[in-house]
């Protein structure tokens, strides 16, 4: 249809009008984005911008335990509303017009709403690339990076506030990244996160209990300035998403087949930790 752009075409618009926001993660110098979609610095390294609108700029290959069907899971978990509480908290922490990074951003779901909700601008990126075709076939309001943070393809003093949610940290590079005063926003699990299905998965194991003591320190050694903050909702859930749930979280992957998980309800309970880089 004419007038209609293409969501590659539509993916190096977005790009292009925030070119300064990307560097090379081979070389560190700055990129320029080309109207065909081509991402490249003066160094001659570059990428393009696939068909669904993302670009994948890892320098090396990576093996991911990540599926296709496991981003699925998750977009059907987190758009029935079980995340909506973590989500609008989050939101609260991010100034209209902010510019976030998330970073193991999976299928997108928490930064499209948390931008919403914000009005904040986002980038999202992620080792998976299964999960970044499914960002960028949802959410066109984001752009969407197949990458590593150990070779960031990002400048220094970037954005105003990175998101970490119940995914690994890279305490060093955030603050690489972050603008002065800039937030590093961290969900971790706290002790009844998932409760009713770790009882079931892990029953008299030292699984069925958790703790982020560890997690929640170092944290708090990374950053001079920490606020923390408990989420917890309990909701009910159709048999429908009981499969999703076990598919979307490693708690599920390695279950016992024979054993049937019967859900009526579930909870989510976590620490928001918010750590100020001054």
């Amino acid at each position: 249809m004419n007038g209609v752009l293409s969501r590659r075409a539509e993916g190096i618009q977005l790009l292009r009008a925030h070119e300064e926001k990307l560097s090379c993660p081979h070389c560190a110098q700055q990129v320029t984005v080309s109207e065909e979609g081509r991402i490249a610095c003066e160094n001659n390294h570059s990428f393009d911008v696939a068909k669904q609108g993302y670009v994948n700029m890892l320098t090396h290959a990576v093996q991911s335990m990540y599926t296709k069907d496991l981003f699925t899971s998750r977009k059907t978990v987190l758009e029935s509303g079980l995340y909506d509480d973590v989500q609008r908290t989050l939101a609260s922490y991010i100034e209209n017009g902010a510019v976030v990074l998330d970073t193991g951003c999976g299928e997108g779901t928490h930064l499209a709403r948390i931008c919403e909700k914000s009005g904040a601008f986002g980038i999202g990126i992620d080792l998976a690339k299964e999960g970044i075709i499914e960002a960028a076939r949802h959410y066109k309001k984001e752009a969407w990076i197949v990458g590593d943070l150990a070779k960031s393809p990002f400048p220094a003093a970037t954005f105003d506030a990175i998101l970490n949610i119940l995914s690994p940290a890279n305490y060093d590079e955030f603050k690489r990244l972050l603008k002065p005063n800039g937030r590093v926003i961290k969900v971790v699990p706290a002790e009844r996160y998932l409760t009713e299905l770790r009882q079931q998965l892990f029953a008299d194991s030292e699984k069925e209990s958790y703790s982020n003591a560890q997690t929640v320190a170092r944290f708090n050694e990374a950053f001079t300035h920490v606020e923390q903050q408990r989420v917890t909702t309990t909701m009910a859930l159709t048999p429908e998403l009981v499969p999703h749930l076990l598919n979307m979280t490693p708690m599920g992957w390695h279950r016992d087949e024979t054993k049937d998980i019967t859900l009526s309800h579930i909870t989510i309970d976590v620490d928001v930790l918010i750590g100020t880089y001054k």
